[in-house]
């Protein structure tokens, strides 16, 4: 398949909005059992928030330019019973008030106590919304990957390791980012944030590494000989059909040769796993802030290429008539 700018952007910088997020989430719930300090809630929960929702806003103004007539993105979420996608379309704005709502308490101070846990700890306003904006952003992974996982015929898609990764990656890049972020609103969660960062980061590494290794041993359905009705051994295809270019040749296919996701696929596999699994030991025994920010960054580009990857690697069953150039 031919990799879009305009969706690549979309996948990753929402992971990265879902994933810091539920960092952010995961602090609030650890403190309700005294198990870390309570972060401030202005310096880390409400610009916290404020980042995931710059990123996730960002990722959906990025879809648009995907659109053929934008003006017309309200219907996406007309077969909602059906399309994975029209679940996303309906479950990434609602993620989106969520996380707003979630800060909106915070700044407010607006937290009246519902509950009390047995240990003391309070659960609020904020914790509620918190808990839905959890489960909204787990929704959203799900939907995500599932666009792309519920098509049988791109077989390289179509397996529980494409929502799993979703998950995963934008775990890994999300963590990464909020232990980088907490260095200056809240130190004393930084390494609780590192080591979680650490953790997603190689098990993203592993379910990537599995889907690879899956896709690799995938043997295809369909050939030359059964799709034109040939059963001579020896068929090669010499040209695409066309004197030009078409939506076919277009949207189907990369267009790249095979070196090319070779080298992508071992700079991803550096870039959004190995290098940043360093850094982030590095940080858990040393100075944390600049390793961590580089850390990001570095994983941040790697998941781009991922993404790109992605895409390019799922092989449409009609490039068999389109792929070859004269």
């Amino acid at each position: 398949m031919r990799p879009e700018a305009s969706v690549i952007l979309l996948t990753t910088l929402i992971g990265a909005g879902q994933g810091l997020f539920l960092a952010i989430f995961t602090a609030h719930g650890l403190a309700l059992f005294d198990l870390v300090p309570v972060a401030d809630s202005l310096a880390f929960d409400v610009t916290g928030s404020a980042i995931a929702l710059a990123l996730t806003g960002a990722g959906l103004l990025a879809s648009f330019f995907h659109l053929g007539r934008p003006e017309r993105a309200w219907r996406a979420i007309a077969q909602w019973r059906t399309s994975w996608l029209s679940r996303e379309v309906i479950v990434l704005p609602a993620f989106m008030f969520a996380v707003f709502v979630y800060a909106l308490v915070h700044f407010a101070g607006v937290r009246p106590v519902l509950a009390r846990l047995p240990g003391g700890g309070a659960i609020d306003l904020a914790t509620l919304v918190g808990l839905a904006a959890t489960l909204l952003a787990f929704a959203l992974f799900v939907c995500t990957g599932m666009i792309y996982a519920c098509l049988p015929f791109l077989r390289e898609w179509h397996s529980p390791l494409t929502p799993l990764n979703f998950l995963l990656l934008g775990c890994a890049s999300g963590f990464t980012l909020a232990a980088a972020f907490s260095t200056a609103a809240a130190p004393e969660l930084t390494r609780l944030f590192t080591g979680y960062a650490l953790a997603f980061t190689l098990l993203g590494l592993a379910g990537r590494g599995a889907a690879l290794v899956r896709n690799r041993r995938l043997k295809p359905k369909s050939t030359l000989q059964t799709a034109i009705g040939v059963k001579h051994p020896r068929i090669v295809q010499k040209s695409m059909g066309f004197q030009s270019g078409s939506f076919n040749t277009h949207e189907f296919f990369h267009g790249r040769p095979p070196g090319t996701l070779r080298w992508v696929k071992w700079a991803f596999l550096t870039a959004a796993f190995a290098v940043p699994a360093v850094l982030q030991a590095l940080a858990l025994a040393g100075p944390a802030g600049p390793l961590l920010v580089l850390a990001f960054a570095i994983q941040f580009a790697g998941l781009v290429a991922e993404r790109w990857f992605f895409f390019a690697e799922a092989n449409h069953p009609q490039n068999l008539y389109y792929q070859a150039v004269a």
